[in-house]
């Protein structure tokens, strides 16, 4: 099998020869810093990182809906608005047109087409994209003293998604896609349910038809115990999730017993791959069961820690494909 045969195997839970061995996100600043003092040779973008490894070729393309020339916030998690006239006035700066690199996507489609890569494409949600306006102590407040303002915000990004993924699918139909979220926490979402039917279940429903129609599947990344909001996102028609944090207490063995259809990436303990072989190895075989019965693509649950060295890395890889081996037999 080649490289797109077996990802597109796993998402259809059909046999493979081998696990795809992959990262879905590529690596910390602070961890290439370690890396590249320890040997990785420099200048190497993140795709040839994956071939330095031998891992999987799997690409990826975020689609931001600001242009260039938008502003900035002042520091992490600070705001651009805070309330409808800020929005009109920074309004000219977002959902860009012709965003979509269509020279680019096409040699990425002439490469998918060979089975040689797999694509996948990020689209910034309706809970994300109006926290990034609003700052991430604005965005709280705004459910309650701007809830038009916030159905206005993620009408108009709908809009612009639904234009763009046309433009991606007139090229190619990616493997997969995920909605940018980062709405839960170690103990689970930071909104409620209501909040969530009421505020981002309805754009969700206007875009994810069209990119199931398309046979393409949608993912929701986001960081801490997403176990509680599978369903709501379920109901909207998200069919897969990652990282799939461990140490936010997810447990991917129960979330395949209550949803045998769902698709995965991530769950390996990133914490544990400094620890040695054996650390490794007892999570690896936590993991393959449920990677063997399909769907589910084993992958760090975050981005490597800068604790883990080069040699780490090497061996983490080195058993990655062991037990990608393993899984077929």
């Amino acid at each position: 099998m080649n490289n797109r045969e077996r990802f597109q195997a796993i998402l259809h839970f059909e046999p493979v020869d081998r696990l795809p061995v992959l990262e879905w996100a590529g690596w910390w600043d602070q961890t290439l810093d370690r890396w590249h003092a320890e040997g990785l040779p420099a200048n190497l973008d993140r795709y040839q990182i994956c071939e330095y490894f031998g891992l999987d070729l799997l690409v990826q393309d975020w689609i931001r809906p600001r242009s260039s020339e938008c502003p900035r916030p002042a520091s992490h998690g600070a705001g651009l608005i805070k309330n409808e006239a800020d929005y009109d006035r920074l309004r000219p700066f977002l959902f860009p047109e012709n965003c979509v690199n269509r020279e680019f996507w096409q040699g990425w489609a002439a490469r998918q087409a060979t089975g040689e890569i797999a694509i996948w494409f990020t689209l910034e949600g309706f809970f994300w994209f109006p926290r990034t306006l609003f700052g991430i102590e604005g965005h709280m407040f705004a459910f309650y003293d701007y809830p038009e303002l916030m159905q206005r915000m993620n009408h108009d990004l709908a809009e612009w998604q639904l234009r763009v993924i046309e433009d991606i699918f007139s090229i190619c139909v990616p493997d997969f896609m995920t909605f940018a979220e980062d709405m839960s926490y170690n103990h689970g979402p930071m909104l409620s349910e209501e909040q969530f039917d009421t505020f981002m279940a309805p754009h969700y429903q206007r875009v994810i038809p069209r990119i199931l129609e398309a046979g393409c599947i949608p993912f929701v990344d986001t960081d801490g115990d997403v176990t509680t909001a599978i369903q709501w996102f379920e109901r909207v028609g998200v069919q897969g999730f990652l990282p799939l944090e461990r140490m936010a207490g997810v447990d991917v063995a129960k979330i395949r017993q209550n949803h045998p259809h769902l698709h995965m990436i991530g769950a390996f303990d990133k914490t544990v791959m400094h620890k040695g072989e054996d650390a490794i190895r007892s999570e690896f075989e936590r993991l393959l069961p449920i990677a063997a019965g399909g769907g589910f693509f084993i992958s760090c649950d975050h981005q490597t820690p800068p604790g883990v060295s080069l040699q780490d890395y090497k061996l983490y890889v080195r058993l990655f494909h062991e037990y990608a081996a393993k899984a077929a037999q």
